[in-house]
């Protein structure tokens, strides 16, 4: 399979929880992106909350016509040597001055999305990828970014259910986690892995390295066995 080299890093609690706004006030926050830089991963994924929160637009686009796209395609707007990568499988968020990112915007999607959507995002120039029927198919997006659009290493930056989506599809080599020194506690915060099948094995992974920090945090690196 030609896919890029996949790590998913991320910040957490030490109870495993991701909520950003928690996290921030947590030590660590530094460390986490001069990790982010040493771990050289110039395309950076996150899904549709993280980047709600983080990237997009308030508000949800709402096709006037819906026609689905209904097949798999892909648009290339801009090379690049690394790309602001977001999966969108409806196609619902909205960019504006959110297109001003330090790399390239690219959008995955799925075959439902409308082809009023992907006609937003050209109208922007914003690239993106339609692959699965029903959902994203994250293993055939992985060879499209890879063959069309170079792609050699990527991070999956969050939220919990895109990282358990690169995990179950088996396409993480890595996982890069720095654990900041604090607990969340609240019931239903998301984790930094969520959302599988209750009779989903555990995955199993060996430790590479483990770098404290005088704050406190711990920055763990691990590869899938």
């Amino acid at each position: 399979m030609n896919k890029p080299y996949i790590i998913c890093h991320m910040m957490t609690s030490v109870d495993g929880r991701i909520d950003c706004g928690m996290t921030e006030k947590l030590a660590g926050v530094k460390e986490y992106y001069e990790i982010l830089e040493q771990l050289n991963l110039p395309t950076t994924v996150s899904g549709k909350v993280t980047a709600r929160l983080e990237m997009a637009e308030a508000g949800e686009f709402i096709p006037q016509h819906y026609e689905a796209f209904g097949k798999e395609g892909f648009s290339k707007k801009t090379a690049s040597d690394g790309y602001t990568v977001v999966t969108d499988s409806k196609g619902e968020l909205l960019w504006g001055n959110a297109v001003e990112n330090e790399m390239p915007l690219l959008i995955i999607t799925s075959e439902q999305v409308s082809k009023e959507y992907l006609a937003y995002l050209d109208a922007q120039n914003i690239s993106w990828i339609v692959c699965g029927e029903k959902k994203i198919d994250l293993i055939r997006a992985s060879e499209i970014l890879a063959a069309e659009f170079s792609v050699q290493r990527m991070g999956i930056v969050g939220g919990g259910t895109i990282n358990a989506g690169f995990l179950d599809a088996g396409l993480l080599d890595e996982i890069s986690m720095l654990v900041a020194p604090g607990i969340d506690g609240r019931g239903g915060m998301a984790a930094s892995f969520d959302g599988l099948a209750m009779d989903k094995e555990p995955v199993c992974l060996q430790l590479e390295s483990a770098v404290p920090y005088e704050d406190g945090a711990v920055w763990l690196r691990y590869r899938i066995k």
